[in-house]
């Protein structure tokens, strides 16, 4: 009785057994870098944490999750509504644009001169978003 065969998939111009690593430089979807979204900033409740901290208090002269909201187009009344919830105001601001990128999210910061949590951000992307993804990012699915 011989061996099953290995199932087999198309990449790019080739085929590829499924399960086995892809080649150095390969340019298919499961290797492709992907852009780090607000939702991959929601799994990392440490993160959340400290981001909450930093735009969550109201200080007249330091800009907060309400002017980045606003920003992002949000209403004034939605402001308001926020601000009376019991949860943290940031965190429903980062979930109702959950899809929006990090990039974006550090745009703002820019923008605001927060450099404070655009520097949280940038460490974020350069040192924990890499280990993140897929657990098989360099496998074929």
């Amino acid at each position: 009785m011989s061996s099953p065969e290995p199932e087999l998939q198309e990449a790019g111009n080739t085929r590829v057994s499924r399960n086995q690593p892809c080649k150095e430089g390969c340019s298919c979807f499961s290797c492709s870098p992907r852009v780090p979204t607000i939702s991959d900033l929601l799994n990392d409740q440490d993160l959340l944490d400290v981001i909450r901290i930093k735009l969550d208090p109201c200080h007249p002269t330091v800009k907060n999750w309400r002017n980045f909201a606003s920003k992002w187009g949000m209403p004034y009344d939605e402001l308001c509504f926020l601000e009376q919830r019991p949860q943290s105001p940031t965190l429903e601001f980062l979930f109702r644009n959950s899809q929006r990128t990090v990039v974006q999210l550090m745009e703002l910061c820019r923008l605001y001169h927060r450099a404070d949590v655009e520097k949280i951000l940038r460490r974020w992307v350069d040192e924990e978003w890499p280990h993140r993804g897929p657990s098989d990012s360099s496998m074929h699915f």
